[in-house]
């Protein structure tokens, strides 16, 4: 955009897309400040249940924020990303019970992750539209079912005892069993996520997403590959959420099958929804307000679903920008020095 108001013939180009990513990571800062104000006054409470509860919020934060990268960005609804988040907490179970080591346990989802990821998004990235959040949903429902039938990884059980993990930061080390101090680490890990892949959607790359998104048809005629950078795409979506889903063993101490279930991916494109798709951070404020509502509605009445499902429509039908469509523009006018 051109703003030919400045004075003396000087003309003043505003990046929208730049612009917006500044603002959604004003709005990041905002939820650390929040987040580490919790932390301090939970841990002065002494209290473990809540924190806790946060922690597994910011785990599933980042299973949203790879569904966003999809949907946000690409424009590709994904079915299955819950495939790539339970694929990490199972690696993640297996290593630790085997080597308790966190790093392990990480570059084994990190490579497992990149290849897988890169096989199903061969696949998929075949077809467009339904057919491509079809295919996501049976490779997801094709992994679930040989995890539900695979005695080895613990069957419908899933796998239990994974042992308490030191994490070593070379300045310290935070242990899985400490809910302060691995909900904060939680919190900086997956920041780190965020900033990555917001990193990687500020480059050209991201921009050739999002013209892929608004037509796709054009995209070649600029000498790019729409194929490879779908493909590319779908890589980094799933190696967030795999390294997201690694971390979900070392809070809970096992892992089922539920966690590669559609409830489990249909969960993450809810909360993209209710936080902003296409903004990021709308990922982490949306999963903390899931998650609160799961809570609080659950201790209320077992339906608590029902009344998750009618909530979800009125954001839809209401806030079709998501919460993030109500504070991010006012952001983005502030940086913006007030230009629409």
């Amino acid at each position: 955009m051109v703003d030919r108001t400045m004075p003396q013939g000087r003309v003043k180009v505003i990046d929208r897309l730049g612009l917006a990513m500044r603002a959604s990571h004003v709005l990041v800062a905002v939820f650390m400040i929040a987040a580490l104000i919790f932390a301090a006054v939970g841990a002065a409470m002494g209290d473990t249940f809540f924190l806790r509860l946060a922690t597994e919020a910011l785990i599933f934060a980042g299973l949203a924020l790879s569904v966003d990268i999809l949907l946000g960005y690409t424009g590709l609804l994904s079915l299955g990303q819950a495939l790539y988040f339970g694929l990490g907490a199972y690696i993640s179970a297996v290593v630790l019970k085997q080597v308790p080591s966190f790093w392990a346990a990480m570059a084994a989802v990190l490579i497992a992750s990149i290849v897988s990821g890169t096989i199903a998004g061969l696949i998929a990235n075949r077809v467009r539209g339904v057919y491509f959040a079809l295919v996501t949903f049976g490779l997801a429902q094709v992994a679930a079912r040989a995890v539900y039938n695979t005695r080895a990884l613990g069957a419908s059980d899933g796998l239990i005892g994974v042992p308490i993990v030191p994490i070593n930061l070379g300045v310290g080390t935070v242990m899985s069993n400490a809910p302060a101090a691995f909900f904060i680490f939680t919190l900086a890990f997956i920041v780190v996520l965020y900033l990555v892949s917001a990193y990687v959607l500020d480059t050209p790359f991201g921009r050739i997403l999002v013209a892929m998104r608004a037509n796709e048809r054009r995209v070649p005629f600029l000498g790019y590959s729409t194929r490879n950078a779908r493909v590319a795409a779908y890589v980094l979506a799933a190696v967030v959420a795999a390294l997201s889903g690694a971390l979900y063993p070392m809070l809970r101490g096992f892992v089922s099958p539920e966690l590669l279930f559609f409830a489990t991916s249909g969960n993450a494109v809810i909360t993209v929804v209710t936080g902003g798709v296409g903004t990021l951070a709308g990922a982490l404020y949306g999963s903390v307000i899931l998650t609160v509502l799961k809570s609080v509605i659950g201790s209320m009445t077992e339906h608590h679903l029902v009344v998750i499902g009618l909530l979800f429509m009125a954001t839809v039908i209401f806030l079709p920008k998501g919460l993030m469509g109500i504070v991010r523009p006012w952001i983005e006018r502030r940086l913006g020095g007030g230009e629409r």
